[in-house]
């Protein structure tokens, strides 16, 4: 008997951007499969829905693989139908599953069990950003959350700094909402005056900001990113 496939199926990044979010590939993919592993089922199946569900929510089989359920997460049972040539669709809680996603396990242990891996197209809010900020997308790092520490991040920073101007690499990196503020602060006290810093805040949202300024051309126009999913570029000359 042949295997299944794991479909990665992107969800949109903001609650009112489903229309800009999904293709018919969506609908397609989505309305041959019924069995999921989800982050928030909650979510999950207003997204499903959202991109044109025509299966009976109840007849749907979610796997919960939020924050409190991996530990101890049984792939046996998430893959056994798959393993008997059934589909599986990953979705993430936001964005592309496995990019900045704990997801990327579920893919990585698929990879192990020989199943098919197709990733569909959809919103990511790293390479929207990237798409708009002008910097260079030809080389690019994404770091993820910066430390905590107030030392250890103004470090983090500076050698970011130094290493975009000397390798010409964007460097790409974010924060939790409630923190965005104090990190734009610490950017723009640390970075050289000419190092350009572009902030990309709320995407693919009816109030997305996307903007890209030095940093003494920002000094003077500040904003509030308070509680704003956003992220942050960096690149210096």
């Amino acid at each position: 008997m042949s295997l299944g496939t794991l479909y990665l199926i992107p969800v949109p990044l903001s609650d009112d951007a489903a229309a800009a979010s999904y293709t018919l590939f969506h609908k397609e993919v989505i309305n041959g499969i019924d069995e999921y592993v989800v982050e928030n089922e909650k979510t999950a199946r207003k997204f499903l829905k959202q991109a044109g569900l025509t299966i009976p929510q109840q007849a749907l089989t979610l796997h919960d693989y939020g924050k409190h359920a991996r530990e101890g997460f049984d792939y046996n049972v998430v893959f056994g139908s798959v393993m008997q040539g059934k589909d599986l669709g990953l979705m993430s809680e936001a964005g592309c599953p496995g990019v900045a996603d704990p997801g990327a396990d579920i893919v990585a242990e698929a990879h192990r069990r020989g199943i098919k891996v197709v990733p569909l197209v959809g919103p990511s809010s790293i390479l929207l950003a990237l798409m708009a900020s002008g910097f260079s997308g030809q080389k690019f790092a994404f770091h993820g959350y910066l430390p905590i520490d107030k030392g250890d991040r103004a470090k983090k920073i500076k050698e970011l700094e130094l290493q975009s101007a000397r390798e010409k690499q964007t460097q790409i990196f974010i924060e939790t909402p409630f923190r965005n503020n104090a990190l734009f602060d610490e950017l723009l006290k640390l970075c050289k005056a000419e190092t350009k810093i572009c902030v990309a805040c709320q995407l693919t949202a009816a109030d997305e900001l996307v903007q890209t300024r030095p940093v003494n051309a920002w000094k003077g126009n500040k904003i509030d990113l308070h509680k704003k999913p956003t992220i942050f570029l960096m690149f210096a000359n």
